[in-house]
């Protein structure tokens, strides 16, 4: 199955069961894959959290309800997922900008977030420059830190902990450990959601062989084929926009699956909001 088909089979399912309390693990094993996995694709490739797509679409289903039946209010409420008429209507008009029954009296205007349909993105104007490495096993040392990735805590706390870490000394503790496969610091992400949905350990690391000082925890990454990306200009929109080209162009189109254990971001020596600054994203392949 491919990127596209496993994403938009998952969209299917959440679209044939949005009137039911579905959870992630469920809409993730559609497209076959880890729900933190899950979550990343389909974030980069609509730029919307899971569960802010099913809050979307359930609120379109039901303003067009309101405009074209005689239902009332409390029951849309009800059918939509919502316990009061009260936390229905605030999340109703936060979206719409107007009451329910506002939009019952066809007063105001609303917001339609229509059906997905995901496609593959061909542009061919910017071409990605990677290659493909072996590697590993590689043994990691580093701070660790466990984080949810729901409401994008992940994308909050992150940030933060590498201010930490530049701030008292660690990265550059970690630098001189730095005796590895991988020359640079290390941004690790590994899926924990088989312990609890949502879940993922954030390491901040360097490549090292050899005695790991008391400080610092150590992480393996089993061997695997690599696809190394790099990444040219200022942090952090240059990375991320090659995360979505990953994701919208070069996994559609390339035959390659991630493979599923922890990923890459290596940041180099110099000022990361240079434009000349240089980063790669190593990620497992199958």
């Amino acid at each position: 199955m491919t990127l596209v088909e496993s994403m938009q089979r998952s969209i299917d399912y959440m679209e044939n069961h949005l009137l039911e309390d579905v959870s992630i693990e469920e809409i993730a094993s559609q497209a076959n894959t880890s729900v933190f996995h899950f979550q990343r694709m389909f974030t980069l490739l609509t730029e919307t959290p899971v569960a802010e797509y099913l809050r979307r679409r359930r609120l379109t289903l039901a303003a067009h309800e309101l405009s074209k039946t005689n239902i009332k209010v409390i029951d849309i409420a009800l059918k939509y997922g919502y316990d009061t008429p009260e936390s229905f209507a605030k999340a109703f008009k936060k979206q719409h900008g107007i009451t329910p029954r506002e939009a019952k009296c066809f007063t105001g205007k609303m917001q339609s977030y229509n059906r997905l349909v995901i496609q593959v993105n061909v542009k061919g104007a910017e071409p990605m420059l990677y290659h493909m490495v072996q590697k590993g096993p590689i043994q990691v040392v580093g701070v660790r830190r466990e984080l949810s990735c729901e409401n994008g805590e992940n994308q909050r706390v992150i940030p933060q902990l590498w201010e930490k870490v530049n701030g008292d000394g660690t990265s550059e503790d970690l630098t001189k450990l730095n005796n590895g496969d991988i020359q640079g610091l290390l941004g690790v992400c590994a899926d924990k959601s088989y312990v609890q949905a949502n879940l993922v350990d954030y390491w901040i690391a360097a490549a090292h062989k050899g005695e790991v000082p008391e400080r610092f925890s150590q992480l393996e990454l089993p061997a695997s084929k690599w696809a190394v990306f790099e990444v040219h200009g200022p942090m952090p929109l240059s990375i991320q926009k090659v995360w979505k080209q990953i994701y919208s162009e070069w996994f559609p189109s390339s035959g390659y699956e991630h493979a599923g254990t922890p990923d890459l971001e290596v940041y180099s020596e110099g000022d990361p909001f240079s434009e000349d600054y240089y980063s790669e994203i190593w990620i497992p392949v199958k």
